[in-house]
């Protein structure tokens, strides 16, 4: 059973990266001044956990024990999604898109090696919505960070436009799931 869903996964994610292959070249980085590709090799890098660890840190020395609920539902949304997303990576063994096409660029290295779907993308979803829902007054700071991060999947050639959207999507059902228990 895993080894037909890896099958027909694989097929018809390289169907759809085929299509993507010129999107991703326009969006790639290197033709970026070198400012921009620094931020959002930055937003990328703190996007790897330690924006959102500081986030929950912050809340805990802010609000003291009020904040832990806020902390814990993060934690454990943001392990549901872990879980979820390795399963995907594996089940699919998605390339990410610099190795499947020439012309795009790897402007820093991934932590893993597929790109379906991007757990990046759905950690920041999941953990913007659920720190919002329970803090609003952030949303200021962690939406922005959030697009920072999807985009920065994009420009730095780890991932494809739709590893991105399904990792919101994803993000956005494992955070709409645990806020509703």
């Amino acid at each position: 059973m895993q080894r037909r869903l890896s099958l027909v996964a694989h097929q018809g994610l390289n169907r759809l990266a085929a299509r993507e292959h010129a999107w991703l070249e326009r969006l790639n980085g290197v033709r970026l001044p070198g400012w921009e590709v620094g931020l959002l090799r930055l937003a990328s890098r703190l996007g790897d956990g330690m924006f959102w660890y500081a986030l929950m840190l912050a809340l805990l020395v802010r609000h003291g024990g009020e904040a832990l609920p806020a902390v814990l539902h993060m934690i454990v949304a943001g392990l549901a999604g872990t879980l979820l997303y390795k399963w995907l990576k594996g089940a699919t063994e998605r390339p990410r898109p610099y190795q499947a096409c020439p012309s795009i660029c790897c402007l820093t290295a991934p932590l893993d090696r597929f790109s379906f779907p991007s757990g990046h993308t759905l950690h920041a979803v999941v953990f913007s919505l659920v720190a919002t829902a329970y803090y609003p007054a952030l949303g200021w700071l962690v939406w922005p960070f959030t697009a920072l991060v999807a985009l920065s999947r994009l420009v730095l050639g780890l991932h494809y436009v739709s590893d991105v959207a399904v990792g919101a999507v994803l993000g956005g059902t494992i955070a709409a799931l645990t806020l509703a228990l």
